[in-house]
C-alpha cells in the first residue's frame, strides 16, 4: 500500500467556516474512536522479519548490503529504513493497531524519552542460538547477532529507564507487550544455504526452541505479563528455496499452493515443538499471557487464496532476477542486474527471502483478528477497541486503512481550524 497522500484545501474568507465544523468533528470522532494506546509500550526481539532499523547502525558502512538503500522501503516509507521489505512489517502493523508509533530501533535511541513507546531489538540476520553452538557441531559460522545479545541490550535499556532500582520498572514490564520473534529461522536458513545435510539441521530444532523458551522465561522473571511468541513461516513457499531446491517430482510440491512440501513439513515440526514448549511455560506461569502467533497458518491463507489479499503472484519476488519465482542465481534485489516489479502489492515476496508489505499486512491482520493467535490476542488485550473492530470486520482491505484515515482526518481538521481563525 502506498503512503496516504496529503490533501490540500482551499478556504477563502469566512466562507470556509461552513466546512470547518464537519472536518473538525470528523477528526475528533475518528480520534475518539481510536482511543488511547491499548498498551503503553511494545518491546520486540527477532531477526530481519522484525528489524525496524537496527541493521543500518551495525552494518551501515557495508556497501554489499542492498537493504540499506532503495528500492527497499519504496512502497510506504519512500526510502530505505533498514527494514527488509518494500514497506511495513508485522511489528509495524501491530504497533499501529495498538495506537502506538512504529517501534523505535534500540540502537537509534539515547535517552529514556526516546523509548517512551518501547524499543525494538531485532536485527536482520540474527539467530536464536549463538555461533558457538553451530561451530561445535561442525557447521561453519561467523560471528552473528543472536538472542543473548538482544537480551543484553534489553538489560541495558532497563538500566537506562530505571537507573536507581530495577523494581521501578515492574509496572512498565507488567503493562507492556513483548514480541519474542520471529526468531530461529536463520538457525536453519544459514545451514541450509551452506548445504548442511537436512537430517543434521533437523537435530538443531530442540535447541532453538529451548533458547526461545529460556528467553521468554527470562522476560517473565523481569516482570513481563503479556508475550507474543511467533512460529516459523512456511519456508517451502520462499521463492529462493523454490529455485534452489527445484524438483522434477510432483510429490515434492503441495498441490494446493505449489510450495515445497518437505520444507513446509519442517516448519510445522519447529512450530509443533514450540507450541508444546509454550504450553509447558503456561503451566509454570499461571498469571502470564503467553500467546502463540501462528505465522505459518496466517501466511498459508495468502498462498491458498492470494486473490483475497489482492496478490497475483504469491510465490514470486517483486525485486530480484526474474525467472518463474522472480529470483536468480546471478542477481538479487539491489545487487547486480536486478529487476523491480511495477506493483509490489501484487507479490507475496519482496526480495525472494522476505515477504512484501502486502503479505506482512495479511499475516498481521490474521494475528490481530485473533484467528491465528492462541489464545486470541484480541481477547487477551481486551481493553483495545481497535482489535475488536478488526475482529468484526469482513473486508480485508478496509482493515489496514483505518489508522491512516485517522491521521489524515486529524491533519485536515487542524489545518482547517488554523486557516479559519488566522
Amino acid at each position: 500500500m502506498a503512503m496516504a497522500s496529503s490533501a490540500s484545501v482551499s478556504v477563502s474568507g469566512r466562507g470556509g467556516g461552513f466546512l470547518l465544523p464537519a472536518a473538525v468533528l470528523l477528526a475528533v470522532a475518528v480520534v475518539h474512536a481510536r482511543g488511547a494506546p491499548c498498551v503503553p509500550r511494545v518491546f520486540s526481539f527477532g531477526d530481519s522479519l522484525a528489524d525496524t532499523g537496527n541493521f543500518p547502525f551495525l552494518y551501515g558502512n557495508d556497501s554489499r548490503e542492498p537493504a540499506l538503500r532503495t528500492p527497499y522501503g519504496e512502497t510506504f516509507f519512500r526510502r530505505a529504513t533498514g527494514r527488509f521489505s518494500d514497506g511495513r512489517l508485522i511489528v509495524d502493523f501491530i504497533a499501529d493497531t495498538m495506537g502506538l508509533p512504529f517501534v523505535r530501533p534500540y540502537l537509534s535511541g539515547r535517552t529514556a524519552e526516546d523509548f517512551a513507546s518501547g524499543a525494538n531489538f531485532a536485527v536482520g540476520g540474527a539467530m536464536a542460538l549463538g555461533p558457538d553452538f553451530f561451530r561445535g557441531r561442525g557447521v561453519p559460522m561467523g560471528d552473528r547477532m543472536h538472542l543473548d545479545v538482544e537480551m543484553k541490550w534489553f538489560h541495558d535499556l532497563l538500566d537506562l529507564l530505571c537507573p536507581a532500582d530495577r523494581a521501578d520498572c515492574t509496572g512498565m514490564m507488567n503493562q507492556s507487550l513483548f514480541l519474542v520473534g520471529e526468531i530461529g529461522g536463520n538457525d536453519y536458513n544459514i545451514p541450509l544455504l551452506s548445504r548442511v545435510p537436512f537430517e543434521k539441521i533437523r537435530t538443531f530444532t530442540p535447541s532453538v526452541v529451548a533458547k526461545i523458551s529460556s528467553t521468554v522465561t527470562e522476560l517473565i522473571g523481569l516482570g513481563a505479563k503479556t508475550l507474543v511468541v511467533p512460529g516459523n513461516l512456511p519456508i517451502g513457499c520462499v521463492p529462493n528455496y523454490l529455485m534452489i531446491f527445484k524438483s522434477d517430482k510432483k510429490e515434492d510440491y503441495e498441490l494446493e499452493t505449489g510450495c515445497l512440501r518437505w520444507m513446509n513439513e519442517f516448519s510445522k515440526y519447529h512450530n509443533r515443538l514450540l507450541i508444546d514448549e509454550l504450553e509447558k511455560l503456561r503451566k509454570f506461569h499461571r498469571g502470564v499471557s503467553i500467546i502463540y502467533a501462528d505465522y505459518y497458518g496466517a501466511a498459508m491463507e495468502i498462498y491458498r487464496s492470494p486473490e483475497q489479499f489482492g496478490i497475483d503472484h504469491p510465490l514470486a519476488a517483486c525485486c530480484g532476477g526474474g525467472g518463474p519465482y522472480g529470483v536468480s542465481m546471478t542477481a538479487r534485489c539491489g545487487y547486480g542486474e536486478y529487476k523491480v516489479c511495477d506493483d509490489p502489492q501484487k507479490y507475496g515476496s519482496w526480495d525472494g527471502f522476505h515477504p512484501s508489505e502486502a503479505a506482512y499486512k495479511g499475516i498481521a491482520i490474521g494475528l490481530l483478528r485473533g484467528t491465528y493467535t492462541q489464545p486470541s490476542i484480541s481477547t487477551t488485550i481486551s481493553s483495545c477497541p481497535q482489535l475488536t473492530e478488526l475482529g468484526s470486520s469482513v473486508e480485508y482491505k478496509n482493515c489496514g486503512t483505518v489508522p491512516h484515515l485517522t491521521v489524515v482526518a486529524q491533519v485536515i481538521g487542524w489545518l482547517l481550524f488554523f486557516v479559519h481563525f488566522l
